[in-house]
């Protein structure tokens, strides 16, 4: 890869993804809330921080998501589900990445191979979801799913050498999961990095549209 931007660089597993692309030889542009004010939560600063780019770029990763959005813990029961956790988690880890789509559009090469993907999670599969609970999260994940799913057919009509993709890195040991990550392994975010490496380097065309975990295996949707 000769260009990639990375969203949500200045946490653990976007920095972590960055390093290893720049590793590489790969010309990554860091882009968060922190440092350039691009916030998942306002379409015109995505708009803004975007518009700001010109070159083509062969990866455009949006690593950022929450799980506790405003405070709010993943639910453990049905009476624990407030409108407010729901709005919060689907504006982050939904909206936000659809946005980063909208105006990254320009972005995306027409004449060669590109990659789209967007940090999806395994709990955001309906047909996997034996335990129940999580439900703002999972659901957040799930639509996640679905308009990554919808954009990679539309893309495939004016971009038909992309892939839009969603990726399920593992459970990596940062900020975003350590409370939660209960008794599942972990992995540092240096090996989610290069697992997820190796499954946008084995990617084509042909997986638009797809959900795949950190062994590159498909996940039900």
């Amino acid at each position: 890869m000769k260009n990639a931007v990375i969203i949500g660089a200045s946490g653990g597993l976007g920095s972590a993804l960055a390093n290893a692309l720049e590793a590489r030889g790969t010309a990554v542009t860091r882009l968060s809330r922190r440092a350039d004010g691009l916030d998942l939560t306002d379409e015109t600063s995505i708009e803004r921080v975007l518009g700001r780019l010109t070159a083509p770029q062969d990866l455009i990763l949006v690593a950022s998501g929450v799980l506790a959005a405003d405070g709010h813990c993943p639910e453990k029961s049905i009476r624990q589900v407030t409108a407010q956790a729901l709005a919060a988690q689907f504006a982050v880890n939904a909206i936000g990445p659809m946005l980063v789509l909208k105006h990254a559009l320009h972005l995306i090469p027409r004449d060669r191979p590109s990659v789209f993907a967007t940090l999806s999670a395994r709990v955001g599969s309906i047909g996997d979801n034996r335990l129940g609970g999580w439900h703002s999260y999972r659901a957040s994940k799930a639509a996640l799913n679905q308009l990554i799913h919808g954009a990679a057919i539309e893309l495939a009509r004016s971009h038909p050498q992309a892939c839009a993709i969603c990726l399920h890195p593992g459970t990596v040991e940062t900020d975003l999961t350590r409370r939660f990550a209960g008794g599942h392994p972990m992995v540092t975010p240096a090996q989610a990095a290069q697992t997820l490496l190796g499954v946008i380097d084995g990617l084509t065309p042909d997986d638009t549209g797809g959900f795949l975990d950190w062994a590159g295996e498909p996940i039900p949707w």
